[in-house]
């Protein structure tokens, strides 16, 4: 009997978190302007509310590490992350879409440990774990330096001083950095006969 299973294209997977690391780099100083609206107690019930989901997650660690879990749950993060940075762009800046910025977020981390977890079980090799957490480290940096520099070009070329406008202009790039990270991810995961 011939059925069809998933497996990593390592190559792919390296490029995906390149651009996933690159997306945090870029979007980390957005996060602060973005949060301004809320107020504290906010990030005290989204702690706990994280806290116990976390919890949840790890309780089904025995059904949900595996590679097909691991597929939909990141592709499942990475949608929330591009649907978020649409409905910034979407929406006019005020609390409601800072709040919904917040839980977006708040929904993907709920999935960190997780995957970290899955993709140390599933690339199994040193030398593919450390590619990609040295393209992870690259994308990251030059994600800060990106966004540097987007935030000094607008401000200086464009006089575009008010954080709110250049937070909003730099999910355009966010936007396109985004749609990379789907692309590459999806194409990290090939399904093959398995007899």
């Amino acid at each position: 009997m011939i059925s069809r299973k998933l497996r990593i294209n390592n190559r792919n997977f390296i490029k995906y978190k390149f651009f996933n690391s690159l997306f945090l780099g870029t979007s980390i100083g957005s996060i602060f302007t973005i949060y301004t609206p809320l107020e504290p107690s906010v990030y005290s019930i989204g702690g706990i509310v994280l806290a116990i989901a976390m919890l949840i997650i790890a309780t089904l660690y025995s059904r949900i590490l595996n590679i097909n879990y691991f597929y939909k749950i990141s592709l499942f993060v990475e949608l929330v992350i591009l649907s978020v940075v649409i409905a910034f762009l979407l929406f006019s800046f005020n609390y409601q879409l800072a709040l919904l910025v917040y839980i977006g977020y708040q929904i993907t981390f709920m999935f960190g440990s997780y995957l970290v977890r899955g993709e140390t079980l599933l690339l199994k090799k040193d030398r593919i774990l450390t590619l990609v957490d040295v393209s992870k480290q690259f994308g990251y940096l030059i994600g800060l330096g990106t966004s540097y520099l987007f935030y000094k070009i607008i401000e200086y070329q464009f006089q575009i001083i008010d954080n709110q406008t250049q937070v909003f202009y730099i999910h355009y790039l966010l936007l396109i950095i985004e749609i990379l990270v789907v692309i590459f991810l999806i194409r990290s995961f090939e399904k093959y006969k398995h007899y």
